[in-house]
């Protein structure tokens, strides 16, 4: 069993984290959390995720527990995530990373020289379409890749825009990064890294809110699309793979998750449209975490070995600073 406990809850995954952790006491003993400051304290810690967990300081927090959750706002992410493996504990760290390239690296060098799992909450990697992808992939069944089409869309109300906002490249930044997550661990750092936004001014609000990020390769490109005004975007959140020997389709992505695949026995005609559906799980909002708990107890215990490199997260990392255009510093209190 791992005692974890976790560092802020002002990251909007941090209740729904924290509720999938406590689905599964056979695995965690939750020491307690320690929020930023009152103001956060008053604001979500009455949520039920939260109750009846001991409220502790952070230096309290980490001289009882193995590994930490880190919910912070994410201004706060990176700096927090440091003083945990400064403090030689595992870290599942929500996303995205904020602060310059540099400390990000050194926060991932000072976990690998502990030897100390780095796991970046992007959710889809635990998609069950997506993991049936990634193990086709690595089989070969789709050949070599050529592209791929990545969106991850919503219309999203006046107030959550504002919020997006303050982000550099705003959606792109974080939402667009889930997607670019799954794009480098498909075909690796890109050589050529573009990105271009429009503003709608819906509502009078002028902010980036329709962005497209394209990635190329040798042989291969990749195209990341993210916007924050789409009607039914929820919907269209999809990723599609195409390679030398067949093509999947994963859209939509959740709630329902709907794939297909063909190949070149099943589409005999390039003018028609083949493929068949593949029977995969689709996960309810109350199950979207369960496996990325799960695997991040069996990386902490040395069950399986965390796929996720040190150096998959920082090429990640280095390509979306690029592709937003700067990076994300911790707001003044």
């Amino acid at each position: 069993m791992i005692k974890i406990g976790q560092i802020g809850i002002g990251h909007n995954h941090g209740a729904a984290k924290m509720q999938t952790l406590r689905k599964f006491p056979e695995l965690f003993e939750i020491v307690g959390i320690a929020p930023e400051n009152d103001a956060w304290l008053q604001k979500r810690g009455g949520l039920t995720a939260y109750r009846g967990l001991p409220v502790l300081t952070e230096d309290a927090l980490l001289a009882q527990c193995d590994a930490v959750l880190v919910e912070t706002e994410i201004g706060r992410l990176t700096e927090t995530a440091q003083k945990c493996v400064d403090a030689g504990k595992h870290i599942l760290m929500d996303k995205p990373a904020n602060g310059t390239l540099e400390q990000f690296r050194k926060l991932l060098d000072t976990a690998k020289e502990k030897q100390l799992v780095v796991q970046i909450g992007y959710m889809y990697r635990y998609n069950p379409a997506v993991l049936q992808l990634l193990d086709w992939i690595k089989d070969g069944k789709l050949g070599e890749i050529y592209s791929i089409h990545a969106e991850m869309s919503a219309c999203d109300p006046d107030s959550y825009r504002n919020w997006l906002s303050q982000f550099p490249g705003a959606g792109m930044f974080i939402f667009g990064s889930h997607l670019l997550d799954l794009v480098v661990r498909i075909l690796g750092k890109p050589q050529n890294a573009q990105s271009f936004y429009t503003k709608t001014d819906k509502n009078g609000l002028s902010m980036q809110d329709q962005g497209l990020a394209v990635l190329t390769y040798p042989k291969a490109m990749a195209r990341i699309f993210s916007s924050c005004v789409e009607v039914n975007g929820y919907g269209r959140r999809q990723l599609v793979v195409c390679g030398s020997k067949g093509t999947v389709s994963i859209l939509p992505m959740e709630r329902p998750t709907l794939m297909t695949y063909s190949d070149l026995d099943i589409a005999t005609h390039h003018h028609l449209d083949h493929k068949i559906e593949i029977p995969v799980e689709s996960l309810s909002a109350e199950c979207r975490y369960d496996l990325e708990v799960q695997s991040f107890y069996d990386y902490v215990t040395g069950k399986t070995k965390n796929p996720w490199t040190y150096e998959h997260d920082y090429a990640v990392q280095e390509t979306l600073i690029q592709l937003v255009g700067g990076t994300y510093e911790r707001p003044a209190d």
